[in-house]
């Protein structure tokens, strides 16, 4: 298969730049994979899809405020993206790392991407705020930089003080405080527990307690898992044949009452809804060849193309995703891509909000 089998026109217009102002009346498109037709309800419908003893899978992955806007000593503005936070002795950087001696005692030190208007040389140090500082060491085998970031306080703290939550670049904002307590709320789901993402799964970010609540009501088990969102799920695809693209490994964890419960559903002959492209790679990931899941925790590089047989996800839950990504290629291959484009031409004449704050699709 090429990359641009899975490519689309988007009118800029439609894309989200802001949530609705209440989770769950976005709207949700129905896409019946049997019939091949759409219907076009509101999120807060999505229970009327779902039967006693269903199972609902979700991602309690919590998102960082990753995004941190600093300077250098020169003046120029350099924007961070954390990546993960390193381990003690983890992984040599390719270049600088060990000028500065005993500079480094007391610090963290992160993977990250760096936004930068000029070319950097390491070691480049940056300066946050009045009290948190970071030093540019040079690149981790990977490809990615290598930052230490130090302050007069716990550094974490400091990060969820200053951190911005790391939109996509789609998403437009001019830096200003309102903006950042908006989407320090609405670009996290309401049952987001264990932190680690730095992107959000955003096919979670429509419900509300309350949509929970009714949910639960009619006797259908709501599942927790994480998959912390990380570079693997939103680096763009750059190989035109797909098949020769590996994806970058992310941390999962599915607990083991999780894995019984999906279990006995699945025994019973109830259907599994997946809530995002997350939970499905981590589901798909510790399954057998009999559609059993065990409980499992790691990490998973599993890319979902057409072709793949899904063992456990029975129903979809997703969002509206950029062309010629992974998240598009998995969708595709839930539902074939034919299908898929078909409604995305649809929701683009129905006029649909795209992407992360944008509206939802229900695959049955």
């Amino acid at each position: 298969m090429n990359l641009r089998d899975f490519d689309y026109h988007l009118p800029r217009r439609l894309i989200a730049q802001e949530p609705v102002l209440i989770r769950d009346r976005s709207r949700l498109m129905v896409v019946n994979r049997r019939a091949g037709s759409f219907e076009h309800r509101l999120f807060a419908d999505l229970p009327e899809y779902l039967q006693p003893d269903d199972a609902l899978v979700i991602n309690e992955t919590k998102v960082l405020p990753a995004r941190l806007i600093g300077k250098k000593e020169s003046g120029g503005k350099v924007e961070i993206l954390l990546v993960r936070k390193m381990k003690p002795g983890e992984t040599p950087v390719t270049a600088g790392e060990g000028l500065r001696g005993k500079r480094y005692e007391g610090s963290s030190a992160w993977e990250c991407l760096v936004k930068n208007s000029g070319k950097l040389r390491p070691p480049t140090s940056i300066f946050f705020s009045e009290e948190v500082e970071g030093e540019l060491v040079g690149k981790t085998p990977a490809g990615l930089w290598k930052l230490f970031l130090k302050g007069k306080e716990e550094i974490d703290r400091k990060i969820q003080q200053i951190g911005f939550p790391p939109l996509p670049p789609y998403i437009h904002r001019n830096g200003d405080q309102g903006a950042r307590a908006m989407d320090l709320e609405r670009y996290q789901t309401v049952y987001a527990r264990q932190e680690g993402a730095i992107a959000a799964p955003t096919a979670g970010l429509h419900f509300t307690a309350t949509l929970l609540k009714d949910i639960k009501k009619k006797r259908i088990a709501v599942l927790p898992l994480t998959l912390h969102v990380g570079v693997g799920t939103f680096l763009p695809v750059k190989e035109e044949e797909i098949e020769k693209y590996r994806l970058a490994g992310e941390f999962f964890e599915v607990p083991r009452e999780t894995a019984s419960a999906v279990n006995e559903a699945r025994a019973s002959g109830k259907k599994v809804m997946a809530v995002g492209t997350t939970v499905s790679r981590a589901l798909e990931s510790c399954a057998g060849e009999n559609g059993k899941i065990e409980s499992k925790s790691g990490e998973t590089d599993l890319f979902i193309v057409p072709g793949h047989r899904f063992r456990v996800v029975d129903v979809l839950v997703t969002n509206f995703h950029l062309p010629r990504s992974t998240l598009l290629m998995l969708v595709s291959a839930f539902a074939g891509r034919e299908l898929i484009l078909a409604a995305y031409e649809e929701a683009i004449r129905e006029n649909y909000r795209f992407y992360s704050y944008g509206d939802a699709m229900l695959i049955l």
